[in-house]
């Protein structure tokens, strides 16, 4: 059944199913005025424009009065003169209108709003459409991110900074060739991490019971959270850090909007590959110590 999304002036109430919004005309929790939308419709519209709901407005009307309409607070109101709308969800991202806008336009502004207001962002996300579109947006911004923090560990290695010889990995990126290799494979190693992560993220979301929509859905996700936080690679020293992070709340803010699922189950999604890499590392840990301990009393 398709949620309806309802709105009271800039107030968000939420999502919920027919028959929630049924019972909430009948007991005065919603209002006839109140702002309605679904997937497929092309904007918004008041409850009472909704022809399936004309019998629980008429007998709430019938019951009682309609409640007043509770004052917004200053703080979400629009501002006097404002032409504001609240952000319709599933009407795409500007990325979606590059053909109009142009591709480094549509891409600058959609990496601001996905930063910026990531629920609004995955809210109005189109959940289907083909793997095309978000692919070629996460592909641009990882490859931008990954090229340019190759190029600081060239310029580091070079320097002898943060040099680790033990590294063979830091040795081989130090290295011209290898520095070279890993910058003309980058796309390649970005396109392969955008599916192998919305695999396992897909996977963790259907074990946690918060999978309402198809893989495509999730891979999306993935697609516009690593492709607008992936440039801050280009940040100095702790770029790193700060892409870590904030990729995984965009993936927790993501998964909740775009399959509509509640947040803890889509945090626990998130999180649980790390739950279970670090668990791993700690029984592995156990089980050599408790070898060495046994081997050690047998001598």
């Amino acid at each position: 059944m398709a949620m309806i999304h309802v709105n009271r002036g800039a107030t968000t109430l939420g999502a919920f199913p027919e028959d929630q919004v049924r019972e909430g005309l009948r007991a005065g929790r919603f209002l006839a005025s109140d702002l309605g939308w679904r997937e497929g419709m092309t904007s918004w519209q008041p409850l009472s424009q909704f022809t399936e709901f004309a019998a629980d407005i008429a007998a709430a009307s019938s019951v009682a009065p309609p409640p007043q309409t509770p004052a917004v607070p200053a703080a979400i109101a629009p501002a006097a003169g404002s032409t504001s709308q609240p952000v319709t969800p599933r009407s795409g991202l500007p990325w979606d209108q590059r053909q109009s806008k142009g591709l480094f336009k549509a891409f600058i502004e959609t990496l601001q709003m996905v930063l910026s207001k990531p629920g609004d962002a995955f809210t109005a996300m189109k959940r289907e459409g083909g793997l095309g579109d978000p692919l070629l947006y996460g592909l641009i911004g990882g490859s931008v991110g990954f090229v340019v923090y190759m190029i600081y560990n060239l310029a580091f290695q070079s320097l002898g900074a943060f040099a680790n010889r033990s590294n063979p990995l830091a040795h081989m990126i130090g290295t011209g060739i290898g520095g070279a290799f890993f910058i003309i494979c980058g796309p390649i190693f970005v396109l392969i991490g955008l599916f192998v992560g919305s695999a396992i993220l897909h996977v963790c979301l259907m074990l946690v019971g918060g999978a309402k929509q198809s893989f495509e859905t999730t891979f999306r996700v993935v697609c516009f959270a690593g492709g607008s936080v992936n440039p801050l690679l280009v940040v100095p020293f702790c770029g790193g850090f700060i892409v870590g992070v904030w990729k995984i709340v965009l993936y927790c803010i993501g998964l909740a909007r775009a399959h509509e699922t509640d947040t803890g189950r889509a945090v626990l999604a998130v999180l649980l590959p790390l739950i279970v890499c670090c668990g791993g590392g700690i029984l592995i840990a156990i089980m050599f110590g408790a070898l060495g301990a046994w081997t050690a009393s047998q001598h």
